[in-house]
């Protein structure tokens, strides 16, 4: 979960304003926290805590209604309706919150399932659906030693049907000022980041200088690379002084969760 946030916060200064260079410091004062970090705090909320998708995303997103960049013009709408339903999206919001479900659930189907559960209250065009679920399965299979970082990209291909790019395209099209806001595009691309690195920080840079959706993509790419690497403990501290205390509380709940399964 911490690796989605601090991919969130490093890339929040790229996606729209700056242009990341080689070496560039990870953390700014033009950094903070945007929606992905906010859903992501709400999707584990609501799984630690017993409630709806649905009812802890709306909760979250109310209480931070202006993060830096905004919401999606898609998942604004569905925030503002009297009775919110699910929206046909293959934005890839449902694969960048999702990575507490392949962390709190014990199961191949189980993830599956709560996968879909946590997108489809806003996303529930299947593409929206396959996003969530490949990103949170990635997670379960590495965080448990199912399957190694080499059988990575095959399971991705049987299993989820995405073919992952190399990552000198991803650079290449990203460069051209393209913009991966879709599953489809962003989900592969985050992925082959993590599989192209030797450490987490190494993940973390790949995405941001694929540029496109900086943010998101580097969300995904570093919540798999939490499950497979170890993350330096200065960036955590750093990444947590961008965040407010009812954050830092569910985050902390979150790996408590986790150490009592493990116990």
């Amino acid at each position: 979960m911490i690796g989605a946030i601090i991919g969130d916060i490093v890339g929040s200064r790229f996606e729209f304003d700056e242009i990341p260079q080689e070496d560039f410091e990870l953390f700014t004062d033009s950094c903070d926290f945007t929606d992905d970090t906010i859903c992501t705090v709400a999707i584990a909320d609501a799984i630690i805590n017993g409630r709806e998708y649905k009812d802890a995303l709306l909760d979250w997103c109310h209480r931070y209604p202006n993060p830096k960049g905004g919401y999606g013009n898609m998942f604004l709408h569905w925030l503002h309706e009297k009775n919110p339903l699910p929206q046909s999206s293959y934005g890839n919001g449902s694969a960048m919150r999702v990575s507490p479900v392949g962390w709190l659930f014990g199961n191949y189907q189980k993830v599956l399932n709560e996968a879909k559960l946590s997108a489809e209250v806003s996303h529930c065009h299947k593409e929206g659906i396959k996003g969530a679920q490949c990103v949170a399965t990635v997670i379960y299979w590495l965080r448990t030693t199912r399957l190694m970082k080499d059988e990575i990209e095959g399971a991705v291909k049987r299993n989820f049907g995405y073919t992952l790019p190399p990552l000198k395209d991803i650079k290449r099209i990203g460069s051209l000022g393209h913009f991966d806001s879709t599953c489809q595009e962003t989900v592969p691309a985050a992925i082959r980041c993590f599989l192209d690195s030797e450490n987490f920080e190494e993940t973390l840079r790949n995405a941001i200088m694929a540029r496109g959706d900086t943010d998101t993509k580097a969300a995904i790419a570093c919540s798999i690379a939490e499950a497979y690497y170890n993350i330096p403990g200065h960036i955590v501290e750093k990444a947590f002084t961008y965040l407010p205390l009812e954050m830092l509380e569910v985050i902390e709940s979150f790996y408590d969760t986790i150490i009592k399964k493990i116990k």
